[in-house]
């Protein structure tokens, strides 16, 4: 199947900023799922509001538009309904980890079989350029003029201690090893979570001395570093990419088949 079977052509061009990179998440999300021959009848993706939510309404499979912050209990009740399906949330910072945040750790502690993409722009990209959970302490923003003095969520500690079996992070500029750990993360059998650094140049980039998003991708490409390229004694502060935690575990819906089966049995 061509990439483009799984667009939404009629409702392009998309409403991203110049440079955004939320498309670059889309196409190596697409992708993923074209290498793995998944049909487009067995996927579901669920988003709330906010500007990495617009992925819902251009990829052509079942899609769910819902609440702020809510796509995850969404998420959980179609799981749990349709067990069979490959249920993806593409989230923002908001809604993952703002309002959405008590779903996050929730669904991370039930081991759900969703993946959670966190798209990681470091603000409020919709509404204006607010600060958000991710954007840490010193950044700028329009509700930081002077700096935020708010420290920021570290998405893969806090999806390692809340319980994810699959807990990996990238960014928009290597593409190539996205699409592999998106792989992995849809493969997976639970909650799993891909963090992907990704570029805001119209308001993070413009607040903090990143005029363009070509700017922004190279401080990707300068300041992180693959898990699997550290030395011994490796001690840089740079940020690490790659699979964090990769571990079978008991999966929520098959769990709660199994009681509904004991108790059954109990009833004959």
């Amino acid at each position: 199947m061509a990439v483009r079977d799984y667009i939404r052509q009629r409702f392009f061009p998309h409403l991203w900023c110049p440079g955004c990179g939320h498309g670059i998440v889309m196409n190596g999300l697409i992708r993923a799922i074209d290498h793995m021959a998944i049909p487009k009848n067995d996927i579901v993706m669920v988003s709330g509001i906010g500007c990495s939510s617009r992925i819902t309404g251009y990829v052509d499979v079942h899609t769910l538009h819902t609440l702020h912050g809510r796509a995850l209990a969404f998420a959980a009740g179609v799981k749990l309904s349709r067990p069979e399906l490959r249920v993806i949330v593409p989230m923002g910072d908001g809604d993952a980890l703002s309002i959405g945040g008590n779903h996050f750790i929730h669904a991370a502690r039930r081991n759900m079989d969703i993946t959670a993409i966190v798209m990681n722009n470091r603000i409020y990209g919709m509404t204006g350029g607010q600060f958000s959970p991710l954007s840490g302490s010193g950044t700028q923003a329009s509700t930081a003029p002077f700096g935020n003095i708010d420290p920021a969520f570290d998405v893969v500690s806090l999806a390692k201690a809340a319980g994810a079996g699959f807990v990996a992070r990238s960014t928009t500029y290597h593409v190539t090893e996205m699409i592999d750990l998106l792989k992995q993360a849809i493969s997976h059998r639970g909650f799993s979570v891909v963090e992907i650094l990704s570029q805001c140049p119209t308001y993070f980039g413009k607040h903090n001395g990143m005029e363009s998003a070509v700017d922004m991708m190279e401080n990707f490409r300068k300041n992180t570093k693959s898990l699997g390229k550290i030395p011994e004694g490796y001690s840089e502060d740079k940020v690490l990419r790659g699979v964090f935690v990769n571990e079978n575990r008991p999966e929520y819906c098959q769990e709660y088949e199994r009681i509904i089966a004991s108790a059954m049995k109990g009833e004959t």
